[in-house]
């Protein structure tokens, strides 16, 4: 009997829903230092896609809509040095958690964006 081929081969994107698709980018790009891949007039607002670092998966901004709701911490970034992380989104005036620091566990903060999304950076 042979394998079934995959149906899902790979993520392609991530999308964070935002109410202002403009501050959102302000924030993505000027603050946590994403690229912009591709920024695009659609229909319902802007398509709006996002690279983290030198990272292979691309964070959409996507129009929050009654339907897109936020929750608990979806999106766990990296970091090379946790700390330094931490203080340059402090000093930046982001909403951040203390360092979480457990043995045998990388540190890690949660953070959240101008819209309340909950994200973790930890250190790789």
């Amino acid at each position: 009997m042979t394998a079934p081929k995959p149906v899902v081969t790979g993520v392609r994107t991530v999308s964070v829903p935002v109410d202002d698709q403009e501050q959102a980018l302000r924030f993505y790009v000027d603050t946590l230092g994403f690229t912009v891949l591709r920024d695009e007039s659609i229909p319902t607002g802007r398509w709006i896609e996002l690279a983290p670092g030198g990272d292979n998966v691309v964070v959409t901004l996507e129009q929050a809509t009654e339907v897109v709701t936020r929750g608990p911490i979806t999106i766990r970034f990296t970091t090379d040095d946790a700390a330094a992380a931490h203080a340059a989104l402090n000093a930046a005036g982001v909403d951040t958690d203390e360092i979480l620091q457990w043995p045998g566990v990388p540190p890690m903060f949660a953070f959240r964006d101008p819209d309340g999304n909950a994200f973790s950076i930890t250190e790789t």
